[in-house]
């Protein structure tokens, strides 16, 4: 009974029309995180792949979802982005063999400049470059950019030294009476000037504290705001503590600049000719 009844079954398995096949393989494919919240996708997800338009494609799932990089040169492209095997993507594209650029590491003992000489000397077809060549043809625009943000803040700068100078120079004045009376008093010009250019440093980096913490404030109400926009973890406004230190001796010797030269304008003047007699 056990003999035949074994027969019976492998006679009946060999007659079935899904005898030999196996079941279709679904391969899978990363999703980026901005994909996946546009479109409902989440691992698991069994979606259509296709590299032309009205075309149903293979199925795919998705298995697993992925940050991009804060890039500044996506930040503006609302393009998705996917991974895939190199082979489905070479089917998906319809090409063999063909790639349009590839990295290749190079060991710390080995010269760069030597490799990419060998590369190109028994290459055909393509070219290598540094990465850093590359980053630089690639960032053009953000480098001009960077020029334009320092030639706003250099004009900033003198603006805001002339802003200085102009206010501390009222201050002063405003204080003729109180500086000719300290002088007839017998207080002397260089203990006068030393007041006036430590009252001046303080105001200086009192107000430093004040403006990087309001540039502190701004920026992260800038990042949120544009982190939300663009959906990227790129950091749009940025307060360090070089920035910080900067601003701060930059504030500091322009404050001290401007009361010494205040100071001394007052100081030369002669004390009944500051009262007004």
């Amino acid at each position: 009974m056990t003999g035949t009844s074994t027969a019976a079954a492998q006679s009946d398995t060999s007659l079935s029309p899904t005898y030999g096949r196996r079941a279709p393989t679904v391969r899978g494919i990363a999703v980026d995180a901005r994909m996946a919240e546009d479109l409902g996708l989440r691992p698991g997800s069994i979606v259509r792949l296709s590299g032309t338009p009205g075309i149903p494609g293979d199925s795919v799932r998705v298995d697993a979802v992925f940050e991009r990089k804060a890039d500044p040169a996506e930040v503006a492209r609302r393009e998705y982005r996917i991974r895939t095997h190199v082979d489905q993507l070479q089917a998906l594209l319809g090409l063999d063999d063909r790639v349009d650029r590839f990295a290749v590491g190079v060991p710390d003992s080995v010269s760069v400049d030597s490799a990419i000489a060998r590369i190109n000397h028994v290459a055909f077809g393509f070219r290598a470059h540094k990465s850093a060549d590359v980053a630089v043809q690639s960032s053009r625009t953000f480098r001009v950019v960077e020029r334009f943000h320092k030639a706003i803040g250099l004009i900033t700068v003198v603006a805001s030294a002339v802003f200085l100078l102009c206010l501390l120079l009222l201050s002063v004045e405003e204080r003729r009476r109180d500086i000719a009376a300290l002088r007839l008093m017998g207080i002397s010009q260089g203990t006068v000037v030393r007041a006036i250019v430590m009252e001046a440093a303080l105001v200086s980096i009192i107000g430093s504290v004040i403006g990087a913490a309001i540039g502190w404030i701004a920026s992260i109400i800038v990042n949120a705001h544009f982190q939300q926009v663009y959906r990227t973890p790129l950091l749009f406004a940025l307060l360090t503590p070089q920035i910080f230190a900067f601003a701060t001796l930059t504030s500091l010797v322009l404050g001290i600049g401007a009361g010494a030269l205040a100071a001394w304008r007052l100081v030369r003047t002669p004390p009944l000719t500051l009262m007004g007699r």
